[in-house]
């Protein structure tokens, strides 16, 4: 699917680069939530989603009504909540946030206590670094990156002991204690292809390694566990892509009100952005 993209990234560079395409039409090869995001930032184009079914698990364990109850057990805290969540949830939170710049947002923020949604394991590893604030972390995860367990990271860093293990911070937090670095899918490549290893273990979803072995032929990769595989990322094939285009299907929709709501909260993440 990679192959025949116009652009590949994470799901909010993806959305930026839908608002600033001259492109009428956007063909999201990705789950629900990112063709939201697009679709919010971009409501006068037409936003498609060719796997309707494809949905994210941990953007589906926070619903809105839930997080206003807990908004109102805890009526001065800001709420961060994680890109992965959907256009409803956003239009209930304060600023949004990705995995690359969750620590930056949250130190942005002048109150100390903050509630974070839905990952609670990116929520805790930034927690860790800024104990001057009080977070309280939603009961929610990624079902591809929180199952990996330290046995199974054991073993691959035994079989390739002169490799570099580089961790998604949605792993767990014993997982991300074995790193040698921890950062997004984006941060991940990044580091890779700057860094004069030559070989690296890869803890975050199988679909990175396209981007990495294409931009770094003399580099060996190796995926941290069998099971770091997305299924609903994996549901977009060229089939759907094209049936998607020939018959207009499934058109992404965001209630104006939600939209507007939400688009303030990505817009914070943005201005906040802006002054580093």
């Amino acid at each position: 699917m990679q192959e025949i993209a116009d652009i590949v990234g994470d799901s909010f560079a993806l959305s930026k680069y839908c608002a600033n395409s001259s492109a009428d039409i956007v063909v999201f090869c990705g789950v629900h939530f990112m063709a939201e995001s697009a679709k919010i930032l971009s409501p006068e184009k037409i936003v498609l989603l060719p796997e309707k079914d494809a949905g994210c698990p941990m953007a589906d364990m926070v619903e809105p009504d839930a997080l206003k109850k807990m908004k109102e057990q805890y009526p001065d805290a800001v709420v961060v909540c994680y890109i992965n969540s959907s256009a409803a949830v956003k239009a209930e939170s304060d600023i949004c946030c990705t995995s690359s710049n969750a620590l930056e947002i949250l130190k942005s923020i002048p109150q100390k206590k903050v509630i974070f949604v839905p990952d609670q394991n990116l929520g805790q590893y930034v927690a860790d670094m800024i104990p001057e604030k009080d977070v309280i972390l939603w009961d929610g995860y990624c079902i591809t990156h929180h199952g990996i367990r330290p046995e199974e990271v054991k073993v691959i860093k035994e079989l390739h002991p002169d490799a570099f293990l580089l961790v998604h911070p949605e792993c767990k937090a014993e997982v991300v204690e074995m790193a040698d670095f921890v950062g997004s899918t984006k941060q991940i490549i990044d580091y890779a292809n700057n860094c004069r290893v030559k070989k690296y273990i890869i803890g975050t979803e199988m679909g990175v390694l396209c981007s990495l072995k294409k931009q770094n032929p003399d580099k060996e990769f190796y995926l941290m566990s069998q099971r770091l595989i997305c299924p609903n990322m994996k549901k977009t094939s060229l089939r759907s892509v094209y049936e998607a285009l020939k018959e207009m299907k499934h058109q992404i929709e965001v209630e104006e009100e939600v939209r507007i709501k939400a688009k303030k909260c990505l817009d914070r993440m943005l201005a906040e952005g802006e002054k580093h």
